[in-house]
C-alpha cells in the first residue's frame, strides 16, 4: 500500500491531508497516532474509498484505489471501529454478518480467535442470545469482541483498526489487544489508537500533526 503526495479537503476551506507520502510493505503492522483532528480517520477513510484524494494516489499492489470496483476493494479489508455497529439479531447473526453463509464451527474458531467464545457461553442462550438493538445488552468489551470475531471471520488480508480500546477498562483492554495481536498477524494492519499500550504490536508508527505527516517518516514502535 502507497501513499503518493495524498491530499484530501472536504470543501474549498477544509483542507485535511497535506502531502501525504508514505509506503506500508505486505504484512506490515502501522500505528498511526496524532492529536484529534489530525487526519487520522480521515486517511483511513480514503483506503476503503468513503472519500478519495483531492490529489494524488493511493496505490494497492501498484493499482490506484480509483481503478478499483469499491466493492471489490472493501472485500479486502477487514475493518474493526471504536463504536463498533451490532444489530437486532443473535450474537451469531452478528458474528456472520462478516461472512454470509459461514457454519457455526466457523463462527465458534473466531469467537475463540477473539477471546469472545467464553462469555458467549456464560450467556442463557449461547451464539442464540439476541444482543438488541445496537448491541445494548453487551458491554463495550463484549461488543469488541464480537467486532474481532467477525474480523477473524472475514480473513481479509488487509485491516483497519480504529481506536479498538478506547472504551474499555484496563483488564478488559489487556484481553482485546491479546486478540488483535492474533488478528494482525501475518496481515497488512493499520492501526488508530492513541494508547501506547497498543502501538507496542505495531512494527512502525506514523504520527500525523495537522494533516502532515511529521517529518514525513514512518519512525519503528521498537
Amino acid at each position: 500500500m502507497a501513499f503518493r503526495n495524498v491530499c484530501f479537503a472536504y470543501g474549498p476551506d477544509r483542507q485535511v491531508l497535506y502531502d501525504i507520502s508514505f509506503e506500508v510493505e505486505p504484512g506490515t503492522r502501522l500505528g498511526i497516532v496524532g492529536a484529534t483532528g489530525a487526519g487520522k480517520t480521515t486517511l483511513i477513510s480514503l483506503l476503503t474509498r468513503f472519500y478519495d484524494p483531492t490529489a494524488g494516489a493511493i496505490l494497492l499492489d501498484g493499482v490506484d484505489l480509483r481503478d478499483y470496483k469499491v466493492a471489490d476493494l472493501r472485500r479486502q479489508f477487514a475493518v474493526v471501529l471504536q463504536d463498533t455497529v451490532l444489530f437486532s439479531a443473535s450474537i451469531a447473526e452478528n458474528v456472520a454478518y462478516a461472512a454470509p453463509g459461514a457454519g457455526h464451527e466457523q463462527i465458534v474458531a473466531a469467537t475463540q480467535a477473539a477471546d469472545a467464545h467464553e462469555f458467549i457461553g456464560r450467556l442463557p442462550q449461547g451464539y442464540d442470545t439476541p444482543v438488541g438493538e445496537r448491541g445494548m445488552k453487551l458491554s463495550g468489551g463484549e461488543r469488541q469482541r464480537i467486532a474481532l470475531a467477525r474480523a477473524f471471520l472475514k480473513d481479509a488480508p488487509l485491516l483497519i483498526l480504529d481506536e479498538p480500546t478506547s472504551s474499555v477498562d484496563a483488564k478488559t483492554e489487556a484481553a482485546i489487544l491479546e486478540a488483535m495481536n492474533r488478528l494482525m498477524r501475518g496481515r497488512t494492519a493499520f492501526l488508530i489508537t492513541h494508547r501506547p499500550s497498543a502501538l507496542t504490536a505495531c512494527d512502525v508508527q506514523l504520527r500525523l500533526e495537522r494533516g502532515r505527516l511529521v517529518e514525513g517518516l514512518l519512525c519503528p514502535t521498537r
